[in-house]
């Protein structure tokens, strides 16, 4: 590692954050050790989102991510990426019949696993015998991990954003407290009164929130979620209105994210390099990808 870039990554460490960081050319993922982020508490977490105007660029495998061999909403795939970068994962929080929270984007079985059929039609134990396919439908070894599971995974290793599927929102508060997850669990909010529930039943949760119109934002000020509480998700483009939102909330001392994965992730090899550098170049601070690994290459 040359001077320079020993001298960069320092000055990562002491403003307390982690930025992207690439494998050894070669090496396969197995060999590398996880990169995982400094999250210990919830005054973490908060400082980690905070907006300070030299953040380093920050990525979120959105589902997990994707490659050959790594199913998405899966813990094996998870750690893939933090083998490659640091990373946060936005994951789908489904109950199955007997009311397990397991990890599944999809109402049905099909797309991503061997299974077939509504997830709620199936027990915990039938859940079990399952075996999760890989972005290219080829079925590997391994299986759907429950809500529980993750969250005890990702203590110590990175954040997990659980996203709004058919879980009840008493069900996603209790567990995070059973757990005391609040510093490495966040809850994706679609507006502020989903906020305002969370909040006034735990002050220490971490939102992802819908922050897509000026008026959204005006909105989480009034329902009274502080910023610093908040990580805003803009939109699935890197349009001029998110970028005004971005300065406005930059100006409220929270970062904001764009999605690629319903677009830019689909580009081809180049194209994909070109967008996520452009979205990083206009102030956006996070990416949310369905290529967490193409997205550090590009930015490394």
């Amino acid at each position: 590692m040359n001077a320079t870039l020993t001298k960069a990554l320092t000055g990562l460490v002491v403003i307390g954050l982690v930025t992207v960081s690439g494998c050894e050319s070669g090496k396969s993922s197995g060999d590398q050790e996880l990169h995982t982020l400094p999250i210990e508490t919830p005054d973490d977490v908060y400082n980690y989102f905070r907006y300070r105007g030299e953040n380093p660029r920050l990525i979120s495998g959105h589902r997990g991510g994707e490659k050959k061999g790594y199913p998405e909403n899966c813990i094996e795939t998870f750690e893939h990426v933090l083998r490659y970068t640091p990373a946060t994962f936005e994951i789908d929080p489904r109950l199955t019949k007997d009311s397990v929270i397991v990890l599944m984007h999809d109402a049905t079985l099909d797309r991503t696993t061997n299974g077939t059929g509504k997830l709620s039609d199936y027990t915990w134990e039938e859940v079990k015998q399952l075996r999760l396919k890989d972005s290219e439908g080829t079925v590997t070894d391994y299986r759907i991990p429950t809500l529980e599971e993750v969250i005890k995974w990702a203590k110590g290793k990175t954040v997990v954003i659980l996203d709004k599927k058919d879980v009840p929102f008493r069900m996603t508060a209790d567990i995070i407290r059973k757990h005391n997850a609040e510093a490495y669990v966040m809850i994706t909010v679609h507006n502020a009164e989903q906020a305002k529930f969370y909040y006034e039943d735990n002050p220490k949760v971490m939102f992802e929130a819908f922050v897509r119109t000026k008026e959204a934002l005006y909105s989480y000020e009034e329902a009274g979620i502080p910023w610093s509480h908040i990580m805003a998700y803009v939109g699935p483009e890197n349009t001029p209105l998110a970028q005004e939102l971005c300065e406005m909330l930059h100006e409220r001392g929270a970062m904001c994210m764009i999605s690629a994965a319903p677009i830019y992730d689909k580009l081809d090899s180049l194209e994909r390099v070109k967008a996520y550098r452009e979205i990083y170049n206009v102030g956006v601070d996070i990416i949310e990808s369905d290529r967490p690994i193409e997205v550090a290459e590009a930015i490394r």
